[in-house]
């Protein structure tokens, strides 16, 4: 008697393997469809609509007494935006307060974080809770508030200062855009805080325990330790605090309204309502949305730059 031996059979992985890669590629279809619908609708399709209008302005004819229509005008209306001195001292401002702001807000926020990531900090839910609390505060809120605090006889600081002697004129030519940076610190600092120390929570324990044993103090492992270890998430509040601060409009805006110092063109964002809002010039303010998109774009992908050839460096 012979036995013959018969292998089970396997279905063939042709015929599972396509199954699998549909099964995966349909999953992941659906995860992504409410990204990439939101990237069009609000992103793509505005950038799209507003390159479009900037080739495009209103023409008067017959001395202008006739009928307005839209016609074709090309690159006129970048060459208005970029020959223009207020958009060039808008830009000017926003370079002034990001060399202000940026370094105050990342080198407040770490310290705090590695404060309260110490051993030393006490109540540390608390002080987390009085950090993030101004940032839950609605930014027109917040500059609403501080605007009270700026305006002479309505303020209470300004009246302790003057029984002191000391007369500050907060809306003042050298002091408007401290006092802007100020607001923007009250109100963002506690965020970044908070994100600063959630990243610290996530350093290895035995990491600082290795230090404390090698003789390190407590400021040496915040400045030589931590710190380099949550060096991605410094540069994700870099990189999104310095495309917050060139949107810069919300605080200027309302300030306006209390000091001759800031004008209706004080910041590029300012520039593009005022053309848009009250000169009624949709190419022009088309034209210097897209320059001021183009300019983050640019910026960013130079803040990323650096900060990876200084990753590499170190390593």
């Amino acid at each position: 008697m012979t036995a013959t031996l018969t292998r089970p059979v396997n279905p063939p992985a042709k015929t599972v393997a396509p199954r699998s890669r549909n099964r995966h590629r349909g999953a992941c279809a659906v995860l992504m469809a409410p990204f990439f619908v939101l990237l069009v609708a609000v992103f793509l399709v505005p950038v799209g609509t507003a390159v479009w209008l900037s080739f495009f302005g209103a023409d008067e004819p017959g001395l202008g007494f006739g009928p307005e229509h839209t016609v074709f005008v090309g690159l006129r209306s970048y060459l208005a935006v970029l020959t223009d001195p207020t958009f060039l001292s808008g830009l000017g401002v926003i370079a002034l307060y990001c060399l202000l702001y940026l370094p105050l807000l990342v080198v407040a926020s770490l310290g705090l974080a590695l404060l309260l990531d110490s051993a030393a900090a006490r109540l540390k839910s608390v002080a987390r809770l009085g950090l993030f609390l101004p940032h839950a505060v609605p930014g027109i809120i917040a500059a609403i508030i501080w605007l009270y605090l700026y305006t002479p006889g309505l303020s209470p600081v300004v009246e302790v200062l003057g029984e002191a002697g000391i007369t500050v004129d907060f809306l003042g030519i050298h002091t408007v855009i401290p006092a802007i940076v100020n607001i923007a610190l009250w109100s963002n600092l506690g965020y970044n805080v908070v994100i600063f120390y959630a990243a610290l929570q996530a350093v290895p324990r035995e990491v600082l325990e290795a230090a404390v044993v090698d003789g390190a103090g407590p400021v040496r492992t915040a400045l030589r330790i931590k710190t380099p270890l949550i060096r991605s998430s410094v540069v994700m509040v870099l990189l999104f605090t310095l495309i917050w601060s060139l949107q810069l409009f919300t605080e200027p805006m309302l300030l306006s309204q209390s000091t001759p110092m800031i004008t209706a063109r004080f910041s590029p964002s300012m520039y593009i309502y005022d053309a848009a809002f009250t000169r009624n010039n949709y190419g022009l303010a088309a034209a210097a949305s897209v320059i001021l998109l183009a300019c983050t774009i640019a910026l960013s992908y130079g803040v990323t730059r650096w900060t990876n050839r200084t990753r590499e460096a170190n390593r």
